[in-house]
């Protein structure tokens, strides 16, 4: 497997904005602003079933990441890689775990009782850094 080099893993220990990007069923990039972190070497992302990136994640799987230093924004990294797995199990603890980290919260305050909530384990296959 790939690994997130040493140099740029913090920025998935920040609360940065991931850029990720999904492929629409035409072949179109379709690209969200989204919470993140890695965990085990793989990206963890995490939506609601339903969503359009939870359709492209599930009916093509593949993603890419770009998160960029925002006290550096010539210093990037981009994470080309496929969904290694997605959970419903880890789901509300993902997104209460992201909520945590980008809002000090600790619950996700957006549950809402008829959203599931899935987590993505995206594995890197290429890495580009600056």
């Amino acid at each position: 497997m790939t690994q997130i080099p040493d140099s740029h893993i913090d920025l998935f220990n920040r609360p940065l904005l991931l850029g990720l990007a999904t492929v629409q069923p035409d072949g179109q990039p379709q690209v969200t602003p989204v919470w993140g972190d890695v965990e085990d070497g793989l990206i963890r992302v995490n939506t609601a079933a339903g969503r359009q990136k939870y359709k492209n994640l599930v009916e093509r799987p593949q993603a890419t990441v770009l998160v960029i230093d925002s006290d550096d924004p010539f210093r990037w990294i981009e994470v080309r890689g496929n969904v290694a797995r997605h959970s419903e199990d880890t789901g509300v603890e993902v997104i209460d775990k992201l909520a945590k980290d980008y809002l000090n919260a600790d619950v996700y305050p957006n549950h809402t009782p008829d959203e599931t909530r899935v987590t993505f384990y995206i594995e890197p296959t290429r890495i580009v850094t600056s």
